[in-house]
């Protein structure tokens, strides 16, 4: 299916997403797939469909930046980060600032609220939370999930901090309001500074090495001396010293301290 290399170059005037930073064999089966989902064959006709629909712009936007996520995604990693990790921070400095850089629609950044409230340490935690995505934070904002987005929260938690109607669970506020929710664009906008944590899961299998290579750098400066950047489960950093971190766990760097 030709014309891939025009459709970007419009993409980026008309969402300001640059699929030049997206691995392109990827990112082509996923749009031909919503092509040929629309009964369309090329991207010249289902450019003009994104342009003339507003559902179809939406559609395109939530399929292309991979929002799906779920409450405490690879439990055995947030064990690591309730035993290991947090405890370090905190033994550290009282007061935290972390930060969840692509939080769809917000299972990320409130399991984390979750587990803080769990360790008794949310008051003294900021937590901003953000994505590219306008729908999906218009939905994490809410704070509803369906039954089978919460069945890996521990049930005392499930009990103590959701409001449950029908197949609906509610956050309640005194969690939702621990949150800061942002737009964000990782590859072009100004990141938070001075993160004591950053969580950026299941989002970088999709950028190219280039894109990588200018995150990775990224989010080194956006951490304290020593900071602690969490990824997700298949992507490891491969020589992670080349942009001033080490290992202390699997799926955990920390960032060198300033000699």
């Amino acid at each position: 299916m030709d014309g891939y290399k025009e459709f970007t170059i419009q993409i980026k005037n008309l969402c300001k997403i640059d699929l030049a930073n997206y691995k392109e064999k990827q990112m082509k089966r996923r749009i031909e797939s919503l092509i040929r989902r629309n009964g369309l064959s090329d991207y010249d006709s289902y450019l003009k469909l994104l342009i003339t629909s507003n559902k179809h712009l939406k559609e395109f936007m939530d399929y292309i930046t991979i929002n799906v996520s779920e409450f405490f995604r690879n439990p055995s990693q947030w064990s690591v980060l309730e035993h290991d990790i947090l405890p370090a921070l905190v033994s550290k400095k009282k007061h935290l600032k972390i930060w969840s850089s692509a939080c769809a629609a917000g299972e990320e950044p409130y399991s984390l609220a979750l587990l803080l409230a769990k360790m008794g340490i949310l008051d003294n935690t900021d937590i901003i939370a953000t994505d590219i995505d306008i729908k999906a934070l218009e939905h994490a904002r809410s704070g509803s999930y369906p039954q089978k987005s919460v069945v890996n929260i521990p049930g005392q938690l499930l009990d103590k901090f959701f409001l449950k109607n029908n197949d609906t669970f509610t956050l309640k506020e005194e969690i939702k309001k621990k949150i800061d929710f942002k737009i964000l664009n990782l590859l072009d906008d100004r990141f938070p500074q001075q993160c004591d944590l950053i969580l950026c899961r299941n989002v970088m299998i999709y950028f190219t090495e280039e894109a990588k290579d200018k995150l990775y750098k990224k989010f080194h400066d956006a951490l304290v001396d020593e900071g602690i950047l969490f990824v997700g489960s298949t992507e490891q950093i491969i020589m992670p010293q080349k942009y001033g971190f080490f290992s202390i766990r699997s799926f955990f760097y920390q960032k060198g301290k300033a000699s």
